[in-house]
């Protein structure tokens, strides 16, 4: 017969935080998204913004040709496609340190509301993409007047 004796400082909840951080360092480490500041992670990055009539999307480009931007939207959903393209150095340069990427890209956004899809703007000016999109009347809010009686 085993005799087991529990460790008095034994804790589930800290073995399980422990499991939790492991776990979170090899998605981090998958993705490159998380701590480590070297790893890229969604591109581009972008803010997403609302007024009245409007939902606007900015989005960093640097490096990006207006021209090779694809800009698509479908229910509710927002894609960005386009190729960043950073010329190469010669093949005898010897890089030291090479964090800017280059190639395709794709990023799709929920929005936030419906919008008008015939009523959608786009420009870039210093790598920054501006995406307005209008919203539809029907979701727009109404001012109701109270009457008397």
């Amino acid at each position: 017969m085993a005799i087991f004796f529990r460790d008095p400082e034994w804790d589930p909840f800290r073995e399980l935080a422990q499991l939790k951080r492991r776990m979170e360092g090899l998605v981090q480490g998958a993705t490159g998204v998380g701590r480590h500041p070297w790893r890229t992670g969604v591109y581009p990055l972008i803010n997403i913004s609302e007024d009245r009539d409007h939902v606007y999307v900015r989005a960093e480009m640097p490096g990006v040709n207006p021209q090779d931007l694809e800009i698509t939207v479908k229910d509710n959903n927002l894609v960005l496609r386009g190729e960043r393209k950073i010329p190469t150095a010669d093949k005898d340069v010897n890089y030291h340190r090479r964090e800017r990427e280059s190639g395709y890209f794709r990023r799709l956004v929920r929005l936030p509301v419906p919008i008008n899809a015939d009523k959608v703007e786009a420009s870039c000016k210093d790598g920054i993409l501006t995406i307005v999109l209008a919203k539809p009347e029907e979701i727009k809010p109404r001012q109701i007047t109270v009457k008397t009686v």
